[in-house]
């Protein structure tokens, strides 16, 4: 059965890179409003509330964006947190804090989001035994924070990026000559034994590859009766045909997920997950502030 690497943290080198960049991108060490509206002195404490109940992804981000501060994060990666619920305490320089809370809630908004909805689509599959897959449909730069998310929400990654893993696609197949070639090919030159799955159109092409030893299908844009016939022609295709890794993508959604849970398929793929979400309501609010002395 196909396995993907899943992504259980966000890697500290890219955590850094990426949001040196972004607070870079943003000049957090230029903001002019703070520069001439807070005095250096003043010190503030700030809370991170939720707006609305959501699924939190941001600890590492919290962490590193605010490392100067005292910081008290009072919930975990995959936590749902409920409407007005605090997540974090920040008690530092006001000027700092200001300067890179956009960024911070920018990041944890999108993942908040990303975790929230693929809970959705979890909590609906579990009792089906069917994996929420995500995709290589992400916002360039942000694929390693995005699959994490996906991850804390309960989803498992698919393959993270072209070399981690061979997806055979319709342009694949036209642009190698045909299902035989592209599978000739691919078992000739994968020196690297990289799992191998193929993205399947119709019955007729399942057929043709089933000849062919592959061990996981991609059944791309079929309704879900199409589905049915084609697991039941995988499961009965052989000796161990019940370990043939089968997938379905193509238009799932909350609405129509159901009817795709009872075909017999291991997983469904959805895009969505990451190019279509709506980013958690999350904001960061001042409490108090003081002025302290030099000395202090």
């Amino acid at each position: 059965m196909i396995k993907y690497k899943q992504i259980t943290q966000i890697e500290p080198y890219i955590l850094e890179k990426n949001i040196d960049q972004w607070l870079d991108e943003d000049k957090a060490e230029i903001d002019m409003t703070t520069r001439y509206c807070v005095p250096n002195k003043s010190i503030c404490n700030a809370i991170i509330e939720a707006e609305n109940e959501c699924v939190f992804v941001g600890e590492q981000v919290i962490n590193y964006i605010f490392k100067k501060c005292k910081i008290n994060i009072k919930v975990k990666d995959g936590d749902i947190v409920k409407k007005n619920e605090i997540i974090a305490e920040i008690n530092g320089k006001s000027k700092y804090i200001l300067s890179r809370e956009r960024v911070m809630l920018n990041i944890i908004q999108r993942l908040s989001g990303i975790a929230t909805t693929t809970k959705q689509y979890v909590d609906i599959a579990k009792p089906y035994n069917v994996q929420i897959l995500d995709t290589r449909k992400t916002t360039p730069g942000m694929r390693h924070f995005e699959k994490y998310a996906v991850y804390a929400g309960g989803g498992t990654n698919h393959r993270f990026d072209l070399a981690s893993a061979i997806l055979i696609k319709d342009n694949h197949i036209v642009a190698g000559g045909s299902i035989e070639n592209v599978i000739k090919n691919v078992n000739e030159k994968n020196k690297y034994n990289l799992q191998i799955e193929l993205e399947i159109d119709n019955i007729e092409q399942l057929k043709n590859a089933l000849k062919l030893g592959v061990k996981g299908f991609l059944l791309d844009n079929m309704p879900p009766d199409e589905i049915k016939k084609c697991v039941e022609l995988i499961r009965n295709s052989n000796d161990d045909g019940e370990d043939i890794f089968i997938e379905a993508s193509g238009g799932i959604t909350l609405e129509n997920l159901p009817k795709y849970l009872t075909t017999g398929i291991n997983a469904i793929s959805i895009g969505a997950l990451t190019h279509r979400i709506v980013s958690a309501d999350i904001h960061l609010n001042f409490t108090h502030s003081t002025l302290v002395s030099a000395s202090t």
